[in-house]
């Protein structure tokens, strides 16, 4: 049996899978091994298996055992193997080791880096995978480097002509499963004489 994976926030008591067995007499379900943690129970009439506490993500997959013994003769049995998976859940959104950084850039350079932004995701795997963009500000004269959170102007800057401060406002978003999760910070960048 390969039941569709759960969730790591699966209560107890959350349905798992029902085992069939058919036979000429009722028979008996248990589990025979291969539970030794004590994370699903079975029902010894129906053959419905159910979690017994909340699931932890480090323990899984599980296979266990489960066995059909005839009602009238224990020696009559079959066993059958359960894989059970658990799907790791997006905890946590991107966070920013502050919300607002200033930055300085001095007219008349060429296009330039200005900054490197880093983002933390508690999450691990694809749920921890940042990519980096930004969400308000002039597109025309910034732009980020998605993979390495680097923020670069694409222009050169007037001091007397342009404006003296930018504000940009960038997001971090995982690559989380089943919704993605983003976190933001704001880019003042001072245009220097």
């Amino acid at each position: 049996y390969q039941p569709d994976s759960l969730s790591e926030k699966a209560p107890p008591d959350t349905f798992v899978v029902q085992i069939v067995a058919l036979h000429q007499v009722p028979v008996i379900y248990s589990i025979s091994s291969g539970n030794e943690k004590g994370y699903f129970t079975i029902s010894s009439s129906t053959g419905i298996v159910k979690t017994t506490k909340n699931l932890n993500l480090e323990d899984f997959p599980v296979v266990f055992v489960v066995r059909a013994t005839d009602s009238s003769n224990a020696s009559i049995y079959n066993e059958a193997s359960v894989n059970v998976t658990v799907i790791d859940e997006n905890d946590f959104p991107p966070v920013f080791p502050s919300s607002l950084i200033e930055a300085t850039l001095k007219e008349a350079l060429p296009a330039t880096q200005i900054v490197q932004l880093r983002a933390q995701d508690n999450d691990t795997g694809q749920n921890g995978f940042l990519t980096y963009g930004i969400l308000s500000g002039d597109r025309q004269k910034f732009r980020i480097d998605e993979a390495t959170g680097i923020l670069y102007s694409t222009v050169s800057f007037d001091y007397e002509e342009d404006p003296t401060e930018y504000q940009v406002v960038i997001y971090a978003e995982d690559n989380g499963i089943p919704e993605k999760k983003r976190g933001y910070c704001t880019v003042v960048i001072k245009i220097i004489d």
